[in-house]
Order: structure tokens, then C-alpha cells, then sequence
């Protein structure tokens, strides 16, 4: 099977998004498959979160500043959860919608629970229905990447 994203490129597109925002979409079409974090009809999301690596080989610590904010999120929010009682999954959804709208932050947790009841129909249904649960699926995949949600 060939693939319409060579593997190096998608890796390389990974490695340019916020650990937190990667959101990947498996798309086939016309028997060939691309890779991309935008939605499409038919799209399976993918776990594409990177690996952190042996970064210590040589004695020393050769983190990005990314993985380094990482790491310094998910310390801070296991620190603070009985605070404000919130998992550093629901904690990285906060701080990337914060500078959203009120009425965009609104719309993402309406979409936040649409979502899995959407996908578990769609990967319920066959035939017909299959098609248009997977249209429905796309329609709300797509306003959720189009608010930046």
C-alpha cells in the first residue's frame, strides 16, 4: 500500500505542531491514503503523539522547548489538581481555547460532547447509514478544527 504523505513528511509535520493540538486524520481515497489534521468524510483519527525519546544517551538532557513545556504543564497541573480538580488533558484543552471568544469556547464544549456520540455512530453504522453518519461525523470534525477548538 502506498502512501500519499511519506512517513518522513508526516513526522516532520508532526514534530512542527503543539504536542497538545495533535489531532491527525487517516483519509483514503481512491485507494490511496493521506494523512492530515484537518478532517475529511471517512476519516479515522490517529494517534500520532510523539515519542520523547532517550534524551540522556550522552548525560545530557536534549529536550526541545516544547517537550520541556510539557513536561513543566504536566508537573504544574498534577501539583495544583486538587485545587482545581481538573486532569492535564482537560488543563491542555483550557489553556489552548482560552484566547477563543466566550461564544467559540461555548460552541467547543457543545462540539466536545457531540463528538464521541458522533464517532461511535459512525463506527456503528453500515451501509447508508454508514455514509451518512460518516458525513455528520465530518460536518462537526470540521467545525471543531475550524474554531480552533
Amino acid at each position: 500500500m502506498r502512501f500519499a504523505i511519506p512517513s518522513v513528511s508526516l513526522a516532520l509535520a508532526l514534530a512542527a505542531l503543539p504536542a497538545a493540538s495533535q489531532q491527525v486524520y487517516r483519509c483514503e481515497s481512491g485507494g490511496k491514503v493521506a494523512y492530515s489534521d484537518a478532517p475529511c468524510v471517512g476519516a479515522k483519527v490517529i494517534d500520532a503523539t510523539p515519542t520523547q525519546g532517550m534524551d540522556k544517551m550522552t548525560g545530557r538532557s536534549r529536550k526541545g522547548r516544547e517537550v520541556q513545556r510539557e513536561e513543566f504543564h504536566r508537573e504544574f497541573d498534577k501539583a495544583l489538581r486538587p485545587l482545581h480538580g481538573r486532569s492535564h488533558e482537560e488543563m491542555d484543552t483550557l489553556r489552548k481555547r482560552v484566547y477563543l471568544s466566550s461564544r467559540d469556547q461555548q460552541q467547543c464544549a457543545r462540539l466536545d460532547g457531540l463528538l464521541p456520540n458522533l464517532e461511535a455512530d459512525a463506527a456503528r453504522a453500515t451501509g447508508p447509514a454508514k455514509a451518512r453518519a460518516d458525513v455528520d461525523l465530518y460536518k462537526v470534525r470540521k467545525q471543531f478544527f475550524d474554531l480552533k477548538c
